[in-house]
């Protein structure tokens, strides 16, 4: 949106939902601060990997809610004006568990869009009224709210006046026709199980892997599932890395998975397969591991809702949240007794 406006002569933007944004902060790198981060690899991807979601951000350890109100606005100040995602996973450490606590987040966040966006109603538009920050994926943006200054860039809320048709000039709204030379489609993806499900992955006892997970996903320790021998699902649904910092955190899918697979080939096993009771202990954990979180409470993709796809209005939790250093851990477990749950012949 935000590189379209700098040349279209007019953008319309058509919004069904508002989502919590934060901003980026990227810019250049000079030279010899990227020669302090060259220096520090080792150092940072320790950091990482310690990290719950694999990122440099550590949450902060206090509570929102234990700290006076001044306390409370400068950790928000300073993470919104850091680059990154700290706003969100760096935060107190109670603001994606209490409502309360993210009450106070959310609000802080509805008070800077009001502040970037000159319109006031316009910027009532703008903020999400049926989540708190924090409980979907948060877009990080450069200057999205600023856009909605320009003179150039009109928004429609399609819930006052929805889209009834595309026509031969542009779009029939209920109240009238924006005629485009150009519409830019913006209608997602099915994300984490989507394209598993649209390859023809076929099991042992010739179901597909897209009936198995009909109703929502089952796996173990989100690597594998049962009844699709010499199968692995890298960065697949009930895994750590789906709520991670992915470069890091697919490294430990790798690297667990091909230790695994050289024992296999070591010990001339030609088939490995998950045992149906660890797969079902794991989906359960998984599930049991989110109840806490405020994301089990709000309609997204991480709860596996897509109004873009029929009949995906359920919630089925579709990542992992316990934490990349307490998933790192189970998986070692599980190597060290002698790859426990997985059936190998």
């Amino acid at each position: 949106i935000q590189e379209v406006a700098k040349t279209a002569d007019h953008l319309t933007v058509f919004q069904r939902s508002p989502n919590w944004c934060a901003p980026l902060h990227n810019g250049p790198i000079e030279p010899a601060e990227m020669t302090d981060i060259r220096s520090h690899y080792d150092d940072i991807f320790e950091r990482c990997r310690k990290s719950f979601s694999g990122f440099i951000h550590d949450s902060d350890q206090r509570k929102a809610l234990d700290v006076s109100e001044e306390e409370r606005e400068a950790l928000y100040e300073e993470l919104y004006a850091a680059p990154g995602f700290g706003i969100w996973i760096g935060n107190f450490r109670d603001v994606l568990v209490d409502e309360v606590a993210n009450a106070t987040l959310s609000e802080f966040i509805a008070r800077k869009i009001r502040e970037r966006v000159d319109d006031a109603e316009l910027a009532e538009k703008l903020i999400p009224s049926d989540h708190g920050f924090g409980t979907r994926r948060v877009p990080m943006e450069t200057n999205y709210y600023e856009v909605y200054n320009q003179d150039n860039v009109l928004l429609v809320d399609i819930n006052e006046t929805p889209i009834e048709k595309v026509t031969a000039d542009g779009i029939q709204c209920s109240d009238q026709e924006h005629q485009f030379d150009l519409i830019v489609y913006a209608t997602g993806f099915d994300a984490v199980m989507g394209p598993y499900k649209s390859i023809k992955f076929t099991g042992s006892d010739g179901r597909l892997l897209a009936e198995k997970w009909e109703n929502g996903p089952s796996t173990y320790l989100g690597l594998a599932t049962a009844g699709f021998p010499n199968m692995f699902t890298l960065v697949g649904p009930h895994n750590a890395s789906t709520f991670c910092n992915m470069p890091r955190c697919i490294e430990q899918n790798v690297e667990w998975v091909s230790t695994f697979l050289q024992q296999l080939f070591a010990s001339d096993v030609r088939r490995v397969e998950v045992d149906i009771d660890a797969e079902d202990e794991w989906t359960e954990h998984v599930y049991e591991s989110v109840q806490r979180m405020l994301f089990s409470k709000v309609d997204s993709w991480f709860m596996g809702v897509n109004k873009n796809i029929e009949g995906r209005d359920t919630r089925t939790f579709m990542l992992y949240v316990g934490g990349l250093p307490s998933y790192t851990e189970r998986c070692d477990d599980v190597a060290r007794d002698g790859y426990r749950g997985f059936i190998m012949s």
